[in-house]
């Protein structure tokens, strides 16, 4: 089928990335006490995988739900915004629908934004395809990991530390790439004072509601620096 191939070959790259996080992940939950099963249902209908990291740690803390939906809020409302942009799209492709709202990841959004289809193709079908194959991907990487983690027998002290790895490289690449600092200042400011006064186990959830208010109110000196709110 032309469309299944189209979307092969546009997310197989795609691949690689998902299947060493996924992994991780697998590998995490297989760690916390969680299995393959519990794995690959998290990775089905979750489908978030830096989300997916740091649930992993806040179930093993004892973090409430609520905690834990959050914290969701935090990591993907960027979602809430680009995926605006494909309401009507999505929404001509019928039973379709829901699903490609559950599967618009980073990775499918820059697919489908930049994909080119020739006039003979199935837009619709392709659009699909794309999703469903990186969907696939996530699945497959973290069935991966929590059978590695069930069968092979390693020390796996420290894996753990994997998304806070993970965070810390993308809030390292963001620090140096940024002209203005003002928003990391905030978020270590913030951050130190709930640690002090609420502690370790409460802090984080008040910590980025604090940080969001308070860049929002400098929104303006941060934006004449090319950072965009």
């Amino acid at each position: 089928m032309k469309e299944f191939k189209i979307a092969l070959k546009n997310t197989f790259p795609i691949f690689f990335t998902y299947l060493f996080i996924g992994i991780a992940f697998g590998i995490l939950m297989n760690n916390a006490g969680y299995g393959i099963l519990l794995s690959v249902v998290s990775a089905v209908f979750i489908f978030a995988g830096s989300m997916q990291l740091i649930m992993v740690p806040m179930m093993v803390s004892g973090a409430s739900l609520l905690s834990i939906a959050i914290m969701t809020i935090f990591v993907n409302a960027r979602h809430l915004f680009y995926g605006i942009g494909f309401i009507e799209r999505f929404r001509k492709m019928g039973i379709r629908y829901p699903y490609m709202i559950l599967t618009l990841t980073d990775e499918t959004y820059s697919v489908l934004c930049s994909v080119k289809y020739e006039d003979d193709v199935d837009t619709q079908k392709a659009d699909f395809f794309i999703a469903m194959l990186d969907h696939f991907y996530w699945i497959f990487g973290c069935f991966i990991g929590a059978l590695a983690g069930s069968f092979l027998k390693f020390d796996l002290t420290g894996i753990d530390f994997s998304a806070t790895a993970f965070f810390l490289v993308v809030v390292v690449n963001q620090f140096r790439e940024y002209k203005t600092k003002l928003p990391f200042i905030i978020a270590v400011l913030c951050s130190a004072v709930f640690l002090v006064f609420l502690g370790p186990q409460k802090f984080l959830i008040p910590a980025m509601t604090t940080t969001l208010i308070m860049i929002l109110f400098f929104k303006k000196p941060i934006s004449k620096h090319g950072v965009i709110l």
